[in-house]
């Protein structure tokens, strides 16, 4: 069984009377009554990032992908927690130097503060983070409207291009080679955008395990589905580059996880303050798609109208039921 077959059947029931808990149906904590917002992620090697080659690089890689849980709930990061697991290897004086310095460099970029964790002895890396945020509001997931338009903020398939760069399945040139690594490692955040979120979006969702397998998980709960605009799915000038040099696929990159964007809703009526606020703030914002009703099928269409088929819709763990 996937992840969230395993939290509905064995989980979400005990949460019933705690009511922050939402269902364990959304990417956060939330006690309205202390305006208190919390994620909790774990980041294991050989999963969530390859090795450990560049520690200064994943650990600024897992925090960046841990806050923008809050980010895209409207809420700001305040605090973190950090605990991992790991050897003598993976925890050399070199390395905790490095991750020391990442974490004080973060701390600076995004204004959040290291407040505790733990370490365990293991021979398996792997990181936990809890981040805590305060809001007296957040924007829900399975808040979508019928005729809502689907946004998504900056570009898919970057990081996933890294990926594929850093295990050598493709080979290019220096220049693309460090853009590539780059957009894999250190994701472009929105905490500019993040508060502007309550002014527009009915509900939103960051973009960790893919955009068909997050968009899906946005409405899981609603009797509604998705058209998506395959021309409008937004890619870099460098990724399109890679394409066309290398005879790949669009549909292959637009939901391989790992983007940590904004996605969300809004009614048709809030495009102009979503345009206003995107010019503002230079983030790009990208209309891709129509919620629609459960009576038609969710698809993915080019400009004449054509179905287009995505067998992976990106990122699932699976347990043995």
């Amino acid at each position: 069984m996937h992840e969230f077959e395993l939290i509905n059947r064995y989980f979400s029931k005990i949460t019933k009377s705690n009511k922050g808990a939402l269902n364990l149906n959304d990417d956060v904590f939330f006690d309205k009554s202390k305006n208190l917002v919390v994620s909790v992620d774990t980041y294991v090697k050989g999963i969530h990032f390859i090795d450990f080659k560049k520690p200064d690089l994943v650990i600024k890689k897992i925090v960046r992908s841990s806050i923008s849980d809050l980010l895209c709930k409207g809420v700001k990061p305040k605090y973190y927690f950090i605990s991992g697991s790991g050897n003598n290897k993976f925890f050399s004086v070199s390395n905790l130097k490095k991750i020391s310095k990442s974490l004080q460099s973060e701390q600076k970029k995004f204004n959040i503060y290291l407040c505790g964790g733990d370490t365990v002895t293991s021979k398996t890396l792997s990181f936990t983070i809890t981040s805590v945020g305060f809001s007296k509001k957040i924007i829900y997931r399975n808040k979508a409207k019928l005729n809502d338009d689907i946004y998504v903020t900056g570009n898919l398939g970057d990081s996933y291009a890294g990926l594929k760069i850093l295990k050598k399945k493709i080979y290019v040139n220096k220049y693309l080679r460090k853009y590539f690594e780059t957009k894999y490692y250190l994701p472009n955040l929105q905490p500019n955008l993040s508060e502007k979120l309550f002014y527009f979006a009915n509900t939103s969702i960051d973009l960790s395990d893919g955009l068909l397998s997050d968009l899906e998980k946005l409405i899981n709960k609603q009797k509604l589905s998705y058209k998506l605009f395959f021309e409008n799915i937004p890619l870099s000038k460098n990724l399109l580059k890679l394409i066309s040099a290398k005879k790949l696929k669009k549909k292959n990159f637009i939901s391989r996880g790992d983007d940590y964007q904004i996605l969300f809703t809004a009614s048709p009526s809030k495009s102009r303050i979503i345009r206003k606020i995107s010019e503002s703030l230079a983030i790009k914002i990208s209309k891709i798609g129509k919620i629609c009703s459960y009576s038609q099928n969710s698809q993915i269409v080019d400009q004449k109208g054509k179905k287009i088929t995505i067998k992976n819709k990106g990122y699932y763990h699976s347990f043995k039921s």
